[in-house]
């Protein structure tokens, strides 16, 4: 009588369908990188199962609902009958194909997925400003959504990252930063997977919630806000009571003041425009937030209004690149905004960026605005560094009190 060859012995005591779950859990554990040892239990077990158990290891059941089985009693019996010299391993090989190692593949990937990662964690050392920023990448698996794998999501991270070591600028156009940070003049293009990621980098550098909000004004400023342009003609700054001088762009200045009316600068007048002919004659400049003040200066005080630069909100490429020319040529600034979250942060970023005094825009100034009136105040607190006790106000009182509170002072301080 012949010996059955291992390979029948094997299917004989673990190829059949009642001992398939068990060949399942082993399989399961050696895919999840764990060690076949100790039992493993099947709730509800039929009679066939329970028979099929006990002819595999030669023991009858226990009495009850389940089966339990020892991983290493079953290991034992294989490589002493001679069906799996290897063992229980070797067996779920043999009947099932080779065991994917899912811990190591995971390994692996999380080490691809941390390599992507490397060009722009590198970017961003030392900048606790985007360190939230980061780990809202992670927290909302964006960078996954938007690449196909570690590969391209290390492409696109790269050329993200290239984008942050230029920010904040003094004064680029986007297709240009585009091309020369990612190889592609539109990467940075609404919609573009690294445009998306870099807007949301700016907007944490703007002190602005990571995601995106609709619409080409908002995104317009937000890039503005780190010097990054979409176009030279749709960005502008307001300004009244500003010199002129011989240039193209003096003309326009002195006739606005002249005729005490505001001019509506764009970015390309600007950047033509040389740093040394504007400030001497300028002086004190004051800036305000809100385009409010200056209609009514504009109104009130018409040609004899002190020279005023209004940021609008969060300042544009324009903005920016005026008050830059005056700073160039010794201009000296005196801020005043809006009293809420938002309004400090436009005033701390203008603060870095050239300087200024607070232009009735301290804790005092604030408790009398709110004598006018204001609102519930919302949203992330921030610092005041010209004025500790300013956000401390803020915050103990609650409340927000918007420029147009302040008018009155104001326009008096632009008359006298």
């Amino acid at each position: 009588m012949s010996v059955p060859a291992p390979e029948d012995r094997l299917r004989r005591l673990l190829g059949g369908d009642d001992v398939a779950w068990l060949v399942r859990r082993a399989r399961d554990r050696l895919a999840a990188g764990r060690p076949l040892t100790g039992p493993v239990t099947l709730p509800a077990a039929t009679a066939a199962q329970r028979q099929a158990v006990s002819r595999l290891t030669g023991r009858a059941a226990r009495p009850g609902a389940s089966l339990s089985v020892s991983l290493d009693a079953v290991d034992a019996m294989l490589r002493s009958s001679g069906a799996a010299p290897g063992g229980l391993a070797e067996a779920v090989t043999l009947l099932t194909g080779p065991v994917r190692d899912l811990a190591a593949e995971r390994a692996d990937a999380a080490a691809e997925w941390t390599a992507a990662f490397a060009p722009l964690d590198a970017a961003i050392s030392g900048r606790p400003e985007l360190a939230a920023w980061r780990a809202w990448l992670d927290s909302t698996g964006v960078v996954r959504r938007l690449a196909s794998g570690p590969a391209d999501a290390g492409r696109l991270l790269s050329s993200v990252a290239a984008v942050v070591r230029r920010l904040p600028s003094r004064g680029v156009p986007i297709g240009r930063l585009a091309a020369e940070c990612c190889g592609d003049a539109h990467a940075l293009d609404d919609g573009r997977p690294a445009g998306s990621l870099a807007l949301s980098a700016v907007r944490a550098l703007a002190g602005l919630p990571f995601a995106s909000s609709p619409g080409a004004d908002t995104r317009r400023s937000c890039w503005a806000a780190v010097g990054v342009h979409l176009d030279e003609l749709s960005s502008l700054v307001l300004c009244l009571g500003l010199p002129g001088d011989s240039s193209p762009l003096g003309a326009v200045l002195g006739t606005c003041r002249d005729a005490g009316q505001p001019a509506s600068l764009t970015l390309r007048q600007l950047r033509c425009h040389a740093p040394v002919s504007l400030a001497p004659a300028a002086g004190l400049v004051r800036i305000c937030e809100n385009p409010v003040v200056v209609a009514a200066a504009a109104d009130e005080l018409g040609a004899s209004s002190r020279p005023l630069v209004c940021v609008s909100g969060q300042p544009s490429a324009a903005a920016w690149r005026l008050l830059e020319l005056l700073a160039a040529g010794g201009a000296s600034f005196a801020y005043h905004g809006d009293f809420d979250w938002g309004g400090v942060r436009i005033a701390e970023a203008v603060r870095k960026r050239v300087g200024w005094r607070p232009w009735r825009y301290d804790r005092a100034a604030y408790a009398e605005a709110l004598s006018r009136g204001g609102g519930p105040l919302t949203g992330r607190p921030a610092a005041t560094p010209w004025d500790p006790g300013l956000a401390a106000a803020m915050e103990e009182k609650g409340l927000r009190a918007e420029e147009e509170l302040a008018l009155d002072p104001l326009l008096s301080d632009l008359g006298s």
